[in-house]
């Protein structure tokens, strides 16, 4: 993590944010019955192993068992809507990531909105997202990839290109440089990127952009090969994978997104600042850092009223992005 990304961690973790400092007053609030915390992707993903992570270390401060329950599908929309139509009382929490700002955008008839139907609770953090390749294809780079994939459509056998949702950022900025470089690829959405890292397993697709905490063990093993990094640097546990503008591909420049807890609309003052406090003090625990870190994920605590902001500001960010593209890939 960089030196400016850490003074910002530190910060927010010395001093509760004004929403923790005005729940203060109205008294400490207690769970009465185990918590449960959707997960609108699969187990085994990215979002659920984070969101277990989190589960123990919770569930010790508040006092009550703290359960991880799976409901995916509609591209993280069906487990979101569960959390925005359960009572606000503190017991039903949302751990998810940026679909829950893109999906509403790109499909167009979501159940719930991201803003107006949930209480941010906190950040996480996030991670750097990798374009990866089957080990057993023969490119090495990106420039070799794009002659790869330009010699599979000419031959009629178009690359199968792979997303762990409709309108994530896997599937834009992947349809984005199949646009931009005219590789006819072929997209196949799954539902959720446990699924999708299977379908590499299984030599069902080919390629495809995944969380580098996803697809580290794979990339380790050669089963899966990075070529690219989304953003605007290079990770530090992965400095051999240059970004994608490194390489001439204007795909994924100032690009970061979210890993966070909300809950639903109307969450009392109280409950709020119990849920965000708690977040906050596993956060600041060295061991989980140091856990995240292992795992490729940057910890960058926000609290309620940041996260908040940071979610309103990844999603004009998508509507900016996805303005005008045809996202039937």
């Amino acid at each position: 993590m960089s030196t400016p990304r850490r003074a910002v961690l530190a910060l927010g973790l010395a001093a509760p944010s004004l929403a923790l400092a005005q729940g203060g007053g109205v008294g400490q609030w207690q769970p009465d019955r185990p918590i449960r915390v959707i997960v609108p992707f699969p187990a085994g993903g990215a979002t659920d192993v984070w969101a277990r992570l989190l589960a123990e270390p919770l569930a010790e401060l508040l006092r009550v068992p703290v359960v991880v329950e799976n409901r995916s599908g509609a591209a993280g929309m069906i487990g979101a809507d569960a959390v925005a139509k359960s009572a606000p009382d503190g017991h039903t929490l949302l751990f998810t990531i940026t679909p829950l700002v893109q999906s509403p955008i790109v499909l167009g008839n979501s159940p719930c909105d991201p803003i107006r139907d949930f209480t941010p609770i906190g950040q996480m953090g996030n991670t750097t997202l990798i374009f990866c390749v089957r080990g057993d294809h023969p490119p090495r780079t990106l420039g070799d990839f794009i002659a790869f994939a330009r010699a599979r459509r000419a031959a009629g056998q178009a690359l199968m290109l792979g997303s762990w949702a409709a309108g994530s950022t896997a599937h834009v900025y992947a349809l984005a440089m199949n646009n931009q470089l005219d590789l006819g690829m072929t997209h196949v959405a799954y539902r959720g990127e446990a699924p999708m890292v299977t379908a590499y397993l299984a030599r069902e697709v080919d390629c495809g952009i995944n969380s580098l905490t996803s697809v580290r063990e794979h990339m380790a093993t050669g089963k899966l090969r990075g070529l690219a990094a989304l953003g605007d640097a290079r990770h530090p546990n992965m400095r051999d994978i240059p970004t994608f503008f490194e390489q001439g591909v204007d795909v994924g420049r100032g690009w970061s997104g979210f890993i966070g807890l909300l809950g639903p609309a109307r969450l009392p003052p109280a409950v709020l600042a119990r849920h965000a406090e708690a977040f906050r003090q596993v956060m600041a625990r060295d061991a989980i850092r140091r856990r995240l870190l292992e795992m490729d994920t940057d910890p960058d605590w926000l609290g309620p009223e940041d996260f908040a902001r940071t979610i309103a500001r990844v999603q004009a960010k998508w509507i900016e992005i996805t303005r005008g593209m045809d996202l039937q890939l």
